[in-house]
């Protein structure tokens, strides 16, 4: 990552947890003074974006570093073990809360919420959604996990806020509303943190190239020469910003090694200056049964 993107996802993390503490304060005094459970889910939800965004000031400083011995292809993965942890808070803040809301509603208390709470909460959802929304820009723009998963966090902060907000309205009449809340800001909790953990693991195990950006790598490979090299056995490896590109062609027999490594040397620096990628190419002969259901019509002797 460049040090242009650097500075954007730092001014990103850094601006989250700024304001994440200064709406943590406000909510958790509200919910003192108004002794709902729900609005102090709320608040801590809030506190743990705090954490999430640290987590991804460190991401981002780690990700950053370049490649050395023991890390050939750098430090970018550093940023999906950040989205891992901020998953990982994110369901312990939910489980929490799951319990604090059963015991609400075992115990039947009820929260007297006033003025205080109201604008508190309705600041929360304002500041949180733009908050989210930046994210997502940034995340957008540098090509960040981590910075993704921390816009996830602010919306379903944002979306927490506005069940409180609703909860507000409808305590007078009903005194379960409290530990109802608390239990449906925990289950949107759980439903962003699914989706995070599940981002995280695809980066770790390693996924194929989408359709998109494997209709990109074959255009350009196909626009480098009149003959078709039938490209194939594509695999991709991410690694943060930086990714390692696998693929087989297939060459007529009659061309000498240092021929073949040049077809390969010229598709390999195409599609490091097109698309930023770091490809290994594995010549096969021409003649060769295609492997592929897709190449039957590539068997040429």
């Amino acid at each position: 990552m460049d040090e242009k993107k650097m500075r954007l996802g730092f001014r990103a993390a850094f601006l989250s947890l700024l304001l994440n503490i200064v709406l943590f304060a406000l909510k958790f005094a509200a919910s003192v003074v108004s002794g709902s459970v729900a609005l102090m889910a709320d608040a801590w939800h809030t506190l743990s974006d705090s954490l999430t965004s640290i987590v991804v000031i460190v991401g981002l400083k780690v990700s950053s570093q370049p490649p050395d011995e023991r890390h050939e292809f750098g430090h970018g993965r550093a940023e999906v073990v950040a989205s891992l942890v901020i998953g990982v808070l994110l369901s312990v803040v939910a489980f929490n809360f799951v319990v604090e809301g059963i015991r609400v509603l075992l115990g039947e208390k009820s929260a007297s919420f006033g003025l205080f709470a109201l604008v508190v909460v309705v600041v929360s959802v304002m500041v949180k959604e733009a908050l989210a929304l930046y994210c997502f820009f940034v995340a957008k723009t540098i090509d960040s996990k981590s910075i993704r998963a921390d816009g996830w966090h602010h919306q379903s902060d944002a979306l927490s806020s506005l069940v409180v907000l609703f909860g507000i309205v409808l305590s007078p009449f009903f005194w379960w509303m409290d530990g109802v809340l608390t239990i449906g800001i925990s289950a949107l909790i759980f439903y962003v943190t699914y989706g995070i953990l599940v981002d995280a693991v695809d980066s770790l195990l390693g996924t194929a190239p989408d359709e998109e950006f494997e209709k990109k790598i074959l255009a350009v490979v196909s626009n480098l020469f009149d003959e078709e090299v039938f490209p194939h056995h594509l695999h991709m490896h991410r690694y943060g910003d930086h990714i390692e590109l696998t693929l087989h062609i297939k060459l007529p027999e009659k061309l000498s090694i240092g021929e073949g490594h040049g077809v390969a040397s010229k598709i390999e620096d195409a599609l490091r200056q097109k698309l930023d990628v770091e490809a290994t190419i594995h010549v096969e002969p021409l003649s060769s049964v295609c492997q592929h259901e897709d190449e039957s019509d590539c068997r040429i002797s």
